[in-house]
């Protein structure tokens, strides 16, 4: 893969549980622009934070990987993934390390982050075929900022309240809906922390053509939740 280039600007560190602080320079001239979106706080986005080279390059190296089915609660997705670093299980199975060709980018990703390229232990690289959907779900709590890269198509992020199981079974029928939206472009990075991270859950409608997704995660310290 080809270096990721990138524009140094100083930029102030993020503390993050489990990551440790390195000094770290912005990686765009991008704005924010968090003003426009219809985002919950704590949510970052950046279009066009890789090149198209960059995509071309990943996506190759990625459609050589073995994906395998995902279950989740007694249900096979019909995303398939790759784990590297980690996986779901908080007992720790044992997965493979993180590709080399995947160094660049999570660099990238941790400069804006302002944390360690080593605090992003866990990448997960998502397949959607055509149809495919995530369901509405809360990251795994042993993990902590969640930093997300899309290729080769668009999607859907919705986010609605996180309600804890015991509250949602003492009210089964109350109808929840989405109360933020946003289009997730090719080629975007996106960073979930703070109340986008803990206070909400999201999902992504089905996909209509072939979508990569790769999502780095930091781990999370002390009690979780």
């Amino acid at each position: 893969m080809p270096a990721i280039k990138a524009q140094t600007a100083a930029r102030p560190q993020r503390t993050s549980a489990g990551a440790q602080l390195c000094h770290t320079w912005d990686v765009s001239s991008t704005q924010r622009l968090l003003f426009d979106r219809d985002v919950p706080n704590g949510f970052e986005y950046r279009p066009e934070f890789i090149t198209p080279d960059d995509e071309v390059s990943l996506a190759e190296q990625i459609a050589r990987l073995e994906f395998s089915t995902f279950e989740m609660r007694g249900v096979i997705a019909r995303r398939r993934v790759a784990f590297f670093g980690r996986s779901y299980d908080a007992g720790g199975a044992a997965v493979g390390p993180l590709p080399a060709f995947l160094f660049p980018l999570r660099e990238r990703v941790a400069a804006w982050a302002g944390v360690s390229a080593d605090a992003f232990a866990m990448a997960l690289i998502n397949e959607y075929r055509p149809g495919a959907p995530i369901g509405w779900h809360r990251d795994a709590p042993q993990y902590d900022i969640v930093a997300g890269v899309s290729l080769l198509a668009s999607c859907r992020m919705k986010f609605r309240p996180y309600v804890r199981p015991q509250a949602r079974a003492s009210a089964p029928d109350r109808r929840r809906i989405a109360s933020h939206e946003i289009t997730l472009e090719r080629r975007s990075a996106y960073l979930m922390t703070g109340e986008s991270r803990t206070a909400y859950e999201h999902h992504i409608p089905a996909v209509t053509t072939l979508r990569y997704s790769i999502t780095f995660r930091t781990l999370r310290t002390g009690r979780e939740e």
